[in-house]
């Protein structure tokens, strides 16, 4: 039975990666779009906090790490100005580094996943007292 309650731990993590991911892009989109995706991560939150084990919600942590690699992406050809060609003319953006958004995306995606498998380590070894 322990390797069901294993995998549907990770299920529950899976989740937890999605909410949290969910609203770190709301907030990083909040001029936009971004209250929707706030909206749908809190209900979402409020419904795996009632069904799914507490440990999980670290999965919400491994999930900022989303918007943390998009950004990264986004700037790939910076630091600076950044020119493209098409058959219109050229534009040109500024694009930061992408640097420190990727390493900050690892440490948080790392951060999560280390402290999921603590929890899950310590919470294995834990038994129930008996009746």
């Amino acid at each position: 039975m322990e390797p069901a309650v294993r995998r549907s731990g990770w299920g529950w993590f899976l989740a937890w990666f999605a909410v949290g991911a969910c609203l770190a892009t709301g907030l990083a989109a909040i001029l936009s779009v971004g209250l929707v995706f706030l909206v749908v991560g809190a209900v979402a939150a409020g419904l795996l906090l009632r069904k799914g084990p507490q440990n999980a919600a670290v999965g919400g942590l491994a999930g900022l790490a989303l918007p943390l690699f998009y950004l990264a992406y986004l700037n790939r050809g910076g630091p600076g100005n950044v020119c493209s060609s098409s058959s219109g003319g050229q534009t040109c953006v500024d694009e930061y580094t992408p640097v420190p958004f990727l390493i900050g995306g690892a440490l948080v995606l790392a951060a999560g996943f280390v402290i999921f498998l603590l929890l899950e380590r310590g919470g294995r070894g834990a038994r129930p007292p008996r009746a």
